[in-house]
């Protein structure tokens, strides 16, 4: 190393156990913060000069002038101090986590005959919260549904026994609406709202499969003794419990306490999804964003994800369904990765939610940036088409002809994703006879690049060909005549299956059908089609005029072309004066269109 830190005295007085690592820089400010089953040989790795670093971990490297350590008894422990020490102090080189809201928690209160509200405020006083909930709407449709089944006071008064045997207190307007059942002057037992608030602690942790049961028995037990009042009232709140169970569950209720997590990642961010599981019903779900700083990997990024949500959650699920192992073993946690069932549709469930808010913040951050867009749509397409140089600047070629006549070659230009219509061409084929599509393509092709190359102008870095090998053969063939078939990649596109050819290459590539680059090239193949095809159509239909002024005794091929290029329709030239037609051939000639059109007339 050479920025002038003897990290090998350093390293000699850091034990091999587990713990969490500090990196400072010169101004003694914490730029790293790491966790490590063996922090010797972890902390060892950074400055192991056989070790590939990406750029950023070089520079990370490069700035540490001093290093910390906090030894603790378990891998576990390392992983939970970690991520304290990376919220509370955000070092410059450690992945970011982008979520500042507070969100909100359902409080059962810690008091004689305990309220239930919301609030965004935890008090260490004894109370029970339940959340955090990502979703506010749906923290209200839960307290809707309890308000709704549950009658519960409301007021803040000190409802301890003596003050209540005291009479200190009258019933207020909340009891004579039926929303709360008076236990402020004895109308209603202390254990008959504890009652209550166990039921409401079960829905809240998901277990409403309990509750129904319970409340079931008590519909039977109020039938059988003829209390039908009782019966209705309980059949009410069975109904609604029911209903709102019946939107909750989308597991086996077999599945009674999982954590699931998945992982959705690019070059520069990485969402993870979190899904609370009880009793077969989610209970809370919510999705993160995480910025990379030094190329963290999927796993490492998953850990710190787990860990923050655990954390936040307070979740002691003892199994935790995953992709893919993450970086940890812990004895207290199972981590499932399942192949089929239940539990690989709630994984499933999860990538769901994971790639769905990927794409609506990459979707907002490309509104806000199109730039952004661009670079990632062009990165994509470099990497999908196994390109080395990103295709700023694509250029893709179509033909035309009618049964072998009129053969046309479009090309269409794309800049930094978008069509460059300046830069379209078209075609007279010039060289070839007959329907030859292959000579035709060969044609077009040397044209266009060798005026590129005369005008010193700048090459592409894609060539898109319309059609399958012969065609991708054909072009491929007067790009080595010109000697520039190694500076740009040639593909071509076989409308059929959208099978994409490379030179060389017998196999096709397939991409996915919903694939950004795919869906790039079909535009770009269907722009030069319909560039093609309008010019093509305009030569034809001229050819067609052409054809019926030859007929016209004294009117050849020549003239024709010369009458339409002048006057740019047959119904002009019908409707011209001798005068006027003399402008573009002789007299004879211009009396004999004249006589032509009068006896169409009769």
């Amino acid at each position: 190393m050479t920025n002038n830190f003897d990290y090998r005295e350093a390293l000699k007085k850091i034990p091999h156990k587990p713990g969490v690592y500090q990196f400072w820089d010169t101004d003694k400010e914490l730029i790293y913060i790491g966790k490590a089953k063996d922090l010797r040989n972890r902390v060892t790795s950074y400055f192991n000069k056989d070790n590939q670093f990406n750029a950023k971990t070089k520079v990370l490297v490069s700035k540490i002038r001093d290093i910390t350590f906090t030894i603790v008894d378990t891998e576990i422990d390392a992983w939970l101090l970690e991520n304290a020490m990376i919220k509370k102090h955000q070092p410059r080189y450690n992945v970011m986590l982008k979520d500042d809201k507070t969100y909100p928690w359902i409080i059962i209160k810690n008091e004689n005959f305990p309220r239930l509200f919301w609030t965004r405020k935890i008090i260490r006083d004894g109370s029970k919260y339940f959340g955090p909930y990502a979703s506010v709407s749906m923290m209200h449709a839960i307290l809707d549904l309890i308000r709704e089944t549950y009658p519960l006071r409301t007021c803040s008064l000190p409802l301890s026994r003596q003050n209540i045997d005291a009479g200190k207190f009258k019933v207020c307007l909340e009891y004579q609406l039926g929303n709360c059942k008076g236990p402020c002057q004895n109308f209603q037992s202390e254990s008959e709202y504890d009652q209550s608030i166990t039921e409401i602690k079960d829905i809240l942790n998901g277990k409403i499969g309990a509750v129904l049961r319970n409340m079931k028995a008590d519909i039977d037990a109020a039938v059988s003794n003829l209390n039908f009042e009782l019966a209705h009232k309980l059949k009410s709140k069975f109904d609604l419990l029911e209903k709102y169970q019946s939107k909750s569950t989308v597991v086996n209720s077999s599945i009674t306490d999982v954590d699931v997590f998945n992982i959705a990642s690019d070059e520069k961010y990485a969402f993870v999804n979190f899904l609370k599981v009880m009793n077969g019903t989610i209970i809370q779900t919510q999705t993160i964003e995480l910025r990379k700083r030094l190329d963290e990997s999927d796993e490492e990024l998953l850990t710190l994800a787990i860990s923050e949500f655990r954390t936040r959650y307070n979740s002691q699920s003892k199994e935790v369904i995953v992709p893919f192992h993450p970086d940890i073993d812990d004895d207290q946690i199972k981590f499932t990765i399942p192949k089929q069932g239940e539990k690989k549709n709630l994984l499933d469930l999860s990538h769901k939610n994971v790639l769905f808010f990927r794409k609506e913040r990459i979707d907002q951050y490309e509104k806000l940036n199109p730039e952004i867009r661009t670079e990632r749509l062009l990165s994509n397409m470099m990497k999908d088409l196994r390109m080395n140089q990103l295709p700023r600047h694509i250029e893709c070629f179509d033909n035309s002809n009618f049964q072998g006549k009129y053969p046309v070659s479009a090309i269409v230009v794309f800049k930094d994703g978008k069509p460059s219509k300046k830069d379209y061409r078209h075609f007279n084929v010039k060289t070839v006879e007959g329907p030859n599509d292959f000579a035709t393509m060969e044609e077009a092709v040397f044209r266009r690049y060798r005026r590129m190359l005369d005008e010193g102008g700048e090459l592409p870095q894609l060539i898109i060909i319309d059609g399958g090998k012969g065609q991708l053969s054909s072009a491929l063939k007067s790009l080595k005549l010109l000697g520039i078939e190694k500076q740009m990649t040639v593909i071509g596109i076989a409308k059929r299956l959208e099978e994409l050819y490379y030179p060389g290459d017998q196999y096709p590539l397939y991409l996915d059908k919903k694939s950004e680059t795919l869906k790039i090239i079909q535009q770009l193949r269907d722009e030069a089609h319909r560039f093609g095809i309008t010019f093509h159509r305009k030569k034809r239909d001229k050819g067609t005029l052409a054809t019926e002024l030859e007929l016209i005794e004294g009117i050849g091929k020549t003239s024709a072309e010369k009458l339409l290029k002048y006057f740019k329709s047959v119904k002009k030239i019908r409707e011209a004066t001798g005068e006027e037609l003399q402008e573009v051939v002789t007299l004879k000639q211009a009396n004999a269109i004249r006589a032509y059109f009068r006896e169409l007339l009769h």
